[in-house]
């Protein structure tokens, strides 16, 4: 009977190759054909970090010299070995494995860990689902095991089903310890008491053995975050065209509404990921501004980002699977439609943004937001346009006043030359722009502390802001950087923003 929670151990030989999983067979044993193997210069001298299944079947193991290997096989051939494209390969075959389960983790540098729970029943059950892995990767050589938690898993796909205790993955003193002690199974480690292994070794290696004896459960952390709701199609068939995914997908996209209105809730984001025979698997990432469950939108926006592709969509061979994940998903309440049937003018407006937004990019297209903080530079700042709108209270003045902020600032404030009565007293004259300005009102100051305990403003200093009016109507928004005495001898004056 299979456990409640099954995780799969899967673990591949290195090879250099593009993030494409190869389209080629192992080849033949026993043709004529010579090893291969990778090697590395590690203290000056060339050491073998991985081989093929001929070098292994001659004796030629990964960790030999490369002198002693030739010895072995003298028409060995060698190749550089190439992390590089061993991580690219392993994110490739990452990525395909998302067609079996979301959680889906990274054992670098050559394995695969798969948390399966749940996800069986959707094949037939364990052993089809292995039997459907094991098909999809025959072109790369495998180590699979199943087991109830991560790190059985990765032990048995690394070692078999006798762990020795390197599967421990202890330091060099510690397992040659255990050697001497004759403890060089996990078995051995089993049947002996917990409480001296914890006092010699540590509680790292007891729980180490409890995880890997499947006593104890550790969750894996997937590479991406399980989304609320994903809706996949599989074929038995690949879909040759474009045309006929699209189609899929908005069959997809219906069955996604249905399952959000049941929840009550839209998406805020939409991930299309279109899996093709040959293991090339292509994500199309749509974001809203406001929760949405209307596949029509969807669809729009879904060919408003297939126009701005730079590499354009091609099924290749054929798409075996696609898949639509909602990675968010926000409340969402029925929508209100005029009498006449019109749509709102925020409706309106949010789909302008979102189709803008797909077709120049997430980042062109902003609005305002405010800020948590006293500094008038920091107070707003530009964000995307679908970025969520947090509530924030901005200062308002009342009705009938002046604003007491002004809506343009300079960036950085323009240093000027202010004449005053007294010098910690408001201007009376001030020069900007080579032109010499009266001052005929002026209201302040607003003193403006500096944020002490972040330091971002120049120098700590204190602000002091005056609202001023020149003798021609114009206002203006001065302040005078630094106490006067205090903080600065001699403070400067800068002219931050226009009132227009």
């Amino acid at each position: 009977m299979p456990p409640s929670r099954t995780r799969e151990g899967l673990g591949e030989g290195s090879a250099q190759t593009l993030p494409a999983l190869p389209p080629l067979t192992p080849p033949a044993r026993g043709r004529g054909i010579p090893p291969t193997v990778f090697v590395e210069k590690q203290r000056g001298a060339m050491r073998i970090m991985a081989v093929d299944a001929i070098a292994l079947e001659q004796g030629i193991a990964p960790g030999l010299m490369l002198a002693n290997a030739r010895a072995l096989a003298p028409d060995l051939v060698v190749v550089d070995h190439d992390p590089a494209a061993d991580h690219a390969l392993l994110i490739a075959l990452a990525d395909d494995c998302d067609r079996f389960t979301p959680m889906v983790a990274l054992d670098p540098p050559q394995g695969l860990i798969l948390d399966l729970t749940g996800c069986c029943h959707l094949r037939g059950g364990q052993d089809a689902l292995v039997t459907a892995i094991r098909a999809r990767f025959s072109n790369v050589t495998l180590c699979l095991a199943c087991a109830e938690t991560p790190d059985k898993a990765r032990a048995q796909a690394r070692y078999g089903t006798v762990l020795p205790v390197a599967a421990l993955d202890l330091d060099d003193d510690h397992h040659t310890a255990l050697k001497r002690a004759g403890l060089g199974l996990i078995d051995d480690l089993a049947a002996r008491p917990r409480a001296p292994l914890a006092a010699r070794f540590g509680r790292g290696m007891t729980g180490k053995l409890a995880r890997v004896l499947g006593e104890e459960d550790h969750r894996i952390t997937p590479r991406r975050v399980p989304p609320a709701l994903f809706v996949m199609h599989r074929f038995a068939e690949p879909i040759a065209t474009s045309a006929a995914a699209i189609a899929i997908i908005t069959d997809m996209a219906k069955e996604a509404e249905i399952a959000l209105r049941e929840r009550g809730q839209g998406g805020r984001c939409f991930i299309i990921s279109l899996y093709r025979s040959d293991g090339d698997t292509r994500r199309l990432s749509l974001e809203t501004g406001a929760p949405t469950r209307d596949p029509a939108l969807l669809i729009r926006l879904l060919a408003e980002r297939i126009d701005t592709l730079s590499d354009p969509l091609d099924p290749g061979f054929g798409y075996d699977a696609i898949r639509l994940d909602v990675p968010v998903a926000e409340p969402l309440g029925p929508a209100q439609i005029g009498m006449a049937g019109e749509v709102a003018a925020e409706v309106q407006l949010g789909g302008l943004v979102d189709r803008l937004s797909t077709r120049l990019g997430a980042n062109r297209v902003q609005r305002l937001a405010g800020g948590n903080s006293h500094i008038p530079e920091l107070a707003g700042f530009a964000v995307a346009a679908r970025a969520p709108v947090l509530p924030f209270p901005w200062e308002q003045s009342e009705p009938g006043e002046p604003p007491a902020r002004p809506l343009h600032l300079f960036d950085p404030p323009q240093r000027i030359e202010v004449i005053a009565e007294v010098p910690d007293g408001p201007p009376r004259r001030f020069r900007w722009r080579r032109e010499t300005r009266d001052v005929v009102l002026y209201e302040g100051p607003e003193r403006i502390a500096a944020e002490w305990w972040k330091r971002r403003d120049l120098k700590g200093l204190t602000r002091d802001y005056f609202r001023i009016e020149d003798q021609d109507g114009r206002r203006y928004w001065l302040f005078r950087h630094g106490l006067y005495g205090s903080e600065k001898p001699h403070p400067d004056w800068y002219l931050h923003g226009l009132f227009v």
